[in-house]
């Protein structure tokens, strides 16, 4: 015989086989419309409503937690690709110890953002919906007590409609015994049997009372449950994305500042490397020219001191710091170059022009370097000229313009 588990006796597991049994037979007995069973409309609504916030909490879980993957793996990019810039970032150049502070704050501020994200949403969520599988399980008591009820009642009714047919059949002999029994036996086993039916109607009453009794008390407590459930999901919601935004909020405004202040600093490390301080190379291993401004835009001294391009020794001699007029003997070149012409340059590095007085100008260009009309207009580091090109094809000044000196060298 098989061994009977701790704490359930064979009487115990018996009765519960029974109601198994007597639960089936009901359920078929109502499908089948020869028995009534009891209905509770609103009810059933509230255990609708508690599967769909069910199934909304759970989707809300799980893209939440797909959020939060997202931003550890945002984390682990951005902390990837600053250690790149930290790596890179040579301990001479400007602002060295500002940039590896930077790269340190966004790293904590990264790790803080994720972990009030699970403090503040995650666990919450994860609070909500852990109220789900209890109620759940007390719903499908519910229903298992319906049935139980139903069943009793319906048993009680069968015992008390044929309450009459009994009280006939006490004068009428029914079975064998009664009929092979004497005449004045046959009264006492009557009254025996009339004892049996009323004994059987009495314990299907006391069911009855019984079960009744266990569905109400879980009944009402769900009454009350269901309903306040559902209408906590508003407050529950609004809690949880106003805490998603407001980290959200916060997390992208301290962020913005390192980025300023990362930007901040690589816009002086580039302005410290146009002005010679690191001394970058062009690929054709020439000292890199700075782009200066036209002289249009060049209001005071000091900004024309500050926007002057450094002059390239190597491409640029001397003598042509006081460039004089070309000397010419009356030949064909007198004829054929511009009024106020001084000397050749080639043109070493694409120019674009800023402005609209600026020469536009092409590695390999050749220039016609010309005399100002007014010398006080000429600023330092700059030339006036038109292209060689241009020249000889128009013989028209209207397409001089001012260049920068370093991006050429005397032809």
């Amino acid at each position: 015989m098989a061994e009977i588990g701790k704490g359930v006796t064979a009487g115990k597991l018996a009765s519960n086989v029974q109601k198994k049994i007597n639960r089936a037979q009901e359920k078929v007995m109502q499908k089948l419309g020869k028995a009534d069973e009891t209905k509770d409309i609103l009810f059933e609504e509230g255990v609708l409503n508690f599967h769909k916030q069910l199934t909304e909490g759970t989707k809300l879980q799980k893209d939440l937690r797909a959020y939060m993957a997202a931003v550890k793996a945002m984390h682990e990019s951005s902390k990837r690709l600053q250690d790149c810039l930290v790596e890179m970032y040579e301990p001479e150049w400007y602002g060295k110890d500002e940039v590896d502070s930077i790269v340190e704050d966004t790293d904590v501020l990264w790790t803080d953002f994720h972990q009030k994200l699970v403090d503040h949403a995650l666990i919450s969520m994860d609070t909500y919906l852990g109220q789900f599988p209890d109620i759940r399980a007390r719903i499908a008591k519910r229903d298992r007590k319906l049935v139980d009820y139903d069943s009793a009642r319906h048993h009680f009714a069968s015992l008390q409609k044929g309450k009459k047919k009994d009280e006939v059949k006490v004068a009428k002999p029914v079975s064998l015994l009664e009929k092979a029994a004497p005449g004045w036996a046959q009264g006492i086993l009557s009254a025996h049997h009339v004892a049996q039916t009323n004994l059987s109607r009495s314990q299907a009453e006391e069911e009855l009372g019984r079960a009744q009794k266990v569905f109400d008390e879980i009944n009402v407590d769900l009454q009350e449950e269901l309903p306040s459930l559902w209408n906590s999901r508003v407050g529950f919601y609004v809690n949880t994305f106003q805490s998603v935004a407001g980290l959200e909020e916060k997390f992208h405004r301290e962020m913005g500042k390192l980025s300023l202040n990362l930007n901040d600093v690589l816009t002086k490390l580039e302005e410290h490397d146009m002005g010679g301080t690191n001394n970058s190379l062009t690929p054709g291993g020439t000292t890199a020219p700075g782009i200066p401004k036209s002289p249009s835009k060049q209001t005071d001294a000091a900004e024309v001191s500050s926007n002057t391009p450094a002059v390239d020794s190597d491409a640029v001699p001397a003598e042509s710091a006081e460039p004089q007029p070309a000397e010419t003997n009356g030949s064909a070149e007198e004829v054929d170059m511009p009024p106020g012409f001084l000397y050749k340059v080639m043109v070493m590095h694409d120019y674009v022009a800023n402005d609209s007085d600026e020469l536009e100008m092409k590695a390999g260009d050749v220039v016609l370097v010309m005399t100002y009309d007014n010398p006080d207009e000429q600023d330092e580091g700059w030339l006036l000229g038109v292209k060689e090109s241009d020249w000889l094809q128009t013989k028209e000044l209207k397409i001089k313009g001012v260049f920068p000196e370093n991006f050429t060298q005397r032809a």
